[in-house]
């Protein structure tokens, strides 16, 4: 249950990496200002690390994979609560 938290945290880091991609895109042709670089590198990054954090929870079925999906609840959470609510 851990484990598909995790994933579906990841999954909606990367949707909202790549959100933030096309809405940088879109306020650039439109000469509005977007997100900005920083936080669209910020987003990807943590996007990355989840993702790979996934992968890890996913194969391996000890602590370490426990450890991963814990990594990956915890990057989301911070991605969340510091860029979009505080």
């Amino acid at each position: 249950m851990l484990r598909g938290l995790a994933g579906v945290l990841a999954g909606g880091l990367v949707v909202l990496a790549v959100g933030l991609v096309v809405v940088e895109w879109a306020a650039g042709s439109s000469g509005v200002p977007g997100p900005g670089t920083g936080a669209i590198v910020a987003h990807a990054g943590a996007a990355a690390v989840a993702v790979v954090g996934q992968v890890v929870a996913d194969r391996r079925r000890n602590s370490t994979g426990l450890l991963a999906a814990l990594g990956v609840i915890v990057t989301a959470s911070l991605v969340l609560g510091l860029g979009w609510f505080l």
